[in-house]
Formats: C-alpha cells, sequence, structure tokens
C-alpha cells in the first residue's frame, strides 16, 4: 500500500513538473519579437539583379516579392527558414539565426544559375509520310524564278543577237582600226605580187587526193560541224530577224 501511494506521488510530480516547463516555454515564446528581415537578391556574380524574386516563409505560409532593383524587406522571427525562388535560378533556402536579439536582420541573397538541357524536338508540318512526299514533289525552290531567267538570257541565239545588237566599245574600235592599218600595209607591200590560187596549188590537190584516199569525204561528222557553224555571209540584220 506504501508502495502505491509513493508511485502515485511520483507520478503526480512529473506531470507538475512537465506543465510549469511547458508553460514557462509558452510565455518565452509569447514574448520574442519579430524582425525585419532586409536585404537585396543577386546572381551568383553579384552582377546581376533579380528583381521580383519570390520570397517565401513555408512553416509561416506568408511572404513577399523583392522589388525591380531585387530589394526586400519581410518580418520573420528567430529561426524561421526563408525560400528565395526565381525563373532560371535554383532556390535559396536562408535561416534566420535563432539567437538573434535585435530588431533587423540583413543578408544578400546569391542564387545560382539553374541550366537545364532539354531534349529536341522536331516538329513537321505533315502529319503523314505520303504528304511529305507530295509536298516534295510540287515544292518549288526559292531561286527557281532566277535560275528561269538565267537559262533564258543564256541561250546561244539571245547571245549572237546581243553581239550584232551592241555596238563596238572604245577598245573594239582601236583594236578594228589597228587592224585595219595592218592589213592595208600588207595589202599595199604585196600589191606587186600574184595572188595564188588555191585551186593551182598542187600542195593542195596531193592533200586533197590523200583526203580522198583516206575515206574523209565518207564521213558524216563534218557535215554536223558545217551545219552547226554559221554561214560566212550572215549579216547584222539575219541575226536580228531571228
Amino acid at each position: 500500500m506504501q508502495q502505491k501511494i509513493t508511485y502515485s506521488l511520483f507520478t503526480w510530480v512529473t506531470v507538475l513538473l512537465i506543465s510549469a516547463l511547458a508553460l514557462q516555454e509558452v510565455q518565452a515564446q509569447g514574448q520574442v519579437k519579430s524582425i525585419m528581415f532586409t536585404g537585396r537578391v543577386v546572381g551568383v556574380k553579384g552582377t546581376q539583379t533579380l528583381g521580383k524574386a519570390y520570397i517565401l516563409i513555408p512553416r509561416a505560409g506568408r511572404g513577399t516579392l523583392a522589388d525591380i532593383e531585387g530589394y526586400f524587406a519581410l518580418p520573420v522571427f528567430p529561426g524561421d527558414s526563408v525560400v528565395f525562388s526565381y525563373l532560371g535560378y535554383q532556390k535559396q533556402y536562408h535561416i534566420i539565426p535563432k539567437r538573434h536579439m535585435e530588431e533587423s536582420y540583413s543578408a544578400i541573397i546569391l542564387m545560382k544559375e539553374d541550366v537545364k538541357t532539354l531534349a529536341e524536338v522536331k516538329v513537321y508540318p505533315y502529319a503523314t509520310e505520303e504528304e511529305f512526299k507530295k509536298a516534295f514533289i510540287s515544292m518549288k525552290l526559292p531561286d527557281e524564278f532566277e535560275r528561269d531567267n538565267l537559262e533564258r538570257n543564256t541561250r546561244q541565239e539571245l547571245l549572237m543577237q546581243m553581239a550584232a545588237a551592241t555596238p563596238l566599245s572604245a577598245a573594239g574600235n582601236y583594236r578594228n582600226f589597228m587592224d585595219q592599218q595592218i592589213f592595208g600595209r600588207e595589202n599595199a607591200a604585196n600589191r606587186s605580187f600574184t595572188t595564188t590560187m588555191p585551186f593551182l596549188n598542187p600542195f593542195a590537190w596531193a592533200s586533197f587526193i590523200k583526203s580522198v584516199k583516206n575515206g574523209d569525204l565518207k564521213k558524216k561528222e563534218y557535215r554536223e560541224i558545217l551545219k552547226q557553224a554559221p554561214r560566212e555571209n550572215i549579216s547584222r540584220q539575219d541575226i536580228l530577224k531571228k
């Protein structure tokens, strides 16, 4: 019986002590004053200000935004954990010292960039492969108009017309004048000599007989070349008519 009374007394004393300690802690918490937490949010290099950064106290469920220059002011309590977040940067956690007894607390919050490499995304304008094939076949190249003009402007007939219609330049006139002077001097120098006729040239007859023996006249290649060559008496008017 005495043991039961002793055990009950010990239990009541323990309960009273725990209650007193809890009441003392509650009274101490009621006496804690808030601290004005101020500072600035910047990048890790310290030169870039992070304006409009998010500042949150998760345990209290309240927060604020930094201004355009990155400055902020927020009432906190000792031991509070403050979370700073900004788009493109890693979250930064800052804990208010528990033994801080002053009315204000300041800090510079340095945030690190959060670099993420996204997977490649290919966007095609065609739903099926058949649609792609049809669009590819009917596609017109960006330089198709220029290529058509180039082909049209480099035709042989057009170049001949341009050559016949284009007058001589200063260099061409000088060359023509010098050629006439040279040919004129040659004609004057050879005026006393008799002009040779190929029909009476024995070397020409020997070359002709050799060509007949070799069968050169039976070949048709020279005829194709002869057709492609312009005639000797072609005039400027003939080219312009074409």
